[in-house]
């Protein structure tokens, strides 16, 4: 086997202090099942980024996290990569013109789903008129807008083929935010839309019992983030396969942040995976690098291993370096920030080398802060297949220093 197990927990990849810490605490609570690491791991909020906890009966908020859903979709479009690299600048321009990035919405259209006729929106209005009207607000209003931190859009060349692919990675956005810290905060008799305490990464996890009034609301109302995720998602990608005068003949669409009843070893648990890829054998995933490396479209292994992962994958390369390490402190009131380890220019030089037409990011989402995608691939290998390896040509990400506090 390629993992090893460290108190219980199931490790792939090199073992992240921080991050093991987090995973053995919250295998200490509640009715755990499992506890496992993939080999993306690091420090998250309470429940690590590429952890998974296998519950009997519960869910954690606080483990499927404040971004409720977030996840990728990729397309292989009907283009070959010779037709569109003249105008390449010219289509990142385009996109970085007609997709809204950070918080704001520079398209003042208004997308219009049939997600807001959803019953379960009656979870919010159960809580009250209030919480119900602020949140639809809030979600019809950043509906099919991706955001910052390192949410993207990008295009690829598919690495033997030259085939143009379009991926997306975002999730629910404000409406999932709130709805993670208004269920945190009900589970701590708090109002749902009181301001949370200071909260510490590593406090043990909230957990609610499914069978539950409040674990069956979460539950619901983490459902209805997630199809509001896949229909953001969906808006985005007809957007950019628009710009392109294009269609797509494959879709790969995925979360990797959400809570999943599923059947394992016989008998039914709840899989929470936050920064990890479901894996079941056949299931097609997008796993994304960085702006300076492959991604790839994998297929589940039915293999003893991919069991023992509770059928689970990385959903990426996984960070070696903070935010805060990476671009410096920020000083909100000069917006100027200071302690940098890594400058605009070597974030530039690096993505130009790598043949990249790049539009906004900051240097927190540069190359050097993230592990060689290959590395964590090659710790997964008895339990993914990759299928197509996707190099990217062109990236457009939220600006430099653009605040948004629903962020992942």
């Amino acid at each position: 086997m390629a993992y090893q197990t460290i108190k219980g927990v199931r490790v792939w990849g090199t073992p992240d202090e921080g991050a093991l810490a987090q995973a053995i605490r919250c295998a200490e609570h509640g009715n755990v099942v499992q506890t496992l690491l993939m080999a993306d791991h690091h420090k998250g909020y309470s429940q690590p980024i590429g952890g998974v906890v296998v519950y009997d009966g519960q869910i954690s908020p606080t483990g499927v996290g404040y971004d409720i859903a977030c996840g990728n979709k990729a397309v292989r479009t009907l283009l070959h990569v010779d037709e569109i690299r003249s105008r390449l600048p010219q289509i990142m321009d385009e996109i970085a013109a007609a997709i809204s990035f950070g918080i704001g919405r520079i398209n003042k259209e208004k997308v219009d789903h049939e997600l807001f006729d959803d019953p379960d929106w009656a979870v919010y209005r159960s809580i009250g008129k209030k919480v119900h009207d602020k949140l639809k607000k809030l979600a019809s209003e950043q509906l099919g807008t991706v955001g910052s931190g390192n949410h993207f859009v990008d295009l690829f060349e598919e690495v033997g083929t030259g085939r143009v692919w379009v991926a997306n990675h975002f999730g629910s956005r404000g409406f999932g935010h709130r709805t993670a810290s208004g269920f945190i905060n009900l589970a701590s008799g708090r109002d749902f839309l009181a301001d949370a305490p200071g909260e510490s990464m590593d406090q043990a996890p909230v957990l609610l019992d499914l069978d539950s009034e409040l674990g069956d609301m979460y539950y619901r109302a983490m459902k209805l983030a997630g199809r509001y995720a896949y229909a953001g998602r969906d808006y985005v990608m007809q957007q950019v396969l628009s710009i392109l005068g294009t269609t797509a003949d494959m879709e790969v669409h995925n979360h990797h942040n959400f809570a999943w009843i599923e059947e394992h070893n016989g008998r039914e648990v709840v899989v929470v995976r936050k920064g990890a890829t479901p894996s079941a054998p056949g299931q097609l995933s997008f796993i994304g690098g960085s702006m300076g490396d492959i991604s790839v479209i994998v297929k589940g292994k039915d293999s003893e291993e991919n069991r023992d992962a509770y059928y689970s994958t990385v959903h990426g390369a996984g960070r070696i370096m903070s935010r805060t390490q990476a671009a410096g402190k920020m000083n909100w009131k000069t917006r100027r920030r200071s302690g940098g380890q890594i400058s605009t220019e070597q974030m530039l030089k690096a993505v130009k080398e790598y043949g990249v037409e790049l539009r906004g990011a900051g240097t927190d989402e540069s190359p050097f802060v993230y592990r060689k995608l290959q590395e964590v691939l090659d710790a997964h290998a008895e339990t993914i297949e990759v299928l197509h390896v996707l190099k990217p040509i062109g990236v457009c990400m939220a600006g430099p220093d653009e605040f948004d506090p629903y962020k992942d």
